[in-house]
């Protein structure tokens, strides 16, 4: 698994759902740069419960990030078709409706591999064909990333552990502490309110 911290966060052009539901075919998260920090998580698959609890807490802190300048932005290795299908189902059925937040379509799974949490990897069987070895999914990896672009925080859990987005809230309340008062922040630093 690659360590992305303190270098530029891999590139894409990629189709996402953007807004509950309408399809951009150009998303990139360089769009960003210069004015927004990125939260850039992982997720395995579109129709899961864990998944779908942690979709519906990012939405559910949506305004949090907003108020620090953050775009949170989802990625799954579903094809846009799933994340619009996954976005008209209610929550009580284990849906996402009302998800504004982009969710980015990587099938080819090549951004996760990119970002090194892809849960699985190619290589020749003993017929010497080309084999997918291990899940074809992504772990449960979130990025943080600065307005250069840069990655400056990342976590990745395994399948079945869902991740903390208070925790989420707080590395980016360290990022930006420090970015402008130039202060470390200690284990366990909070933002002062």
């Amino acid at each position: 698994m690659a360590v992305l911290v303190g270098k530029k966060a891999p590139a894409f052009v990629e189709t996402a759902v953007v807004n509950g539901g309408e399809v951009d075919t150009n998303f990139t998260l360089s769009q960003f740069e210069g004015r927004k920090y990125v939260l850039f998580f992982f997720y395995p698959l579109d129709f899961t419960s864990v998944c779908n609890s942690e979709l519906v807490a990012f939405q559910q802190s949506l305004s949090d990030f907003e108020v620090r300048d953050v775009q949170v932005v989802g990625c799954s290795v579903d094809s846009h078709y799933s994340h619009q299908a996954w976005l008209k189902m209610p929550l009580a059925q284990g849906g996402i409706q009302g998800i504004t937040y982009p969710l980015v379509a990587d099938f080819s799974k090549s951004i996760a591999n990119n970002y090194g949490v892809l849960a699985g990897d190619w290589d020749y069987n003993e017929q010497g064909e080309l084999a997918f070895e291990g899940k074809p999914m992504a772990y449960r990896g979130s990025f943080l990333i600065d307005l250069e672009g840069i990655v400056r925080h990342q976590v990745v859990n395994d399948l079945p552990l869902g991740r903390s987005v208070g925790e989420a809230l707080r590395m980016v309340d360290a990022l930006q502490h420090f970015d402008q008062n130039g202060e470390d922040c200690p284990a366990n630093w909070k933002r002062e309110i």
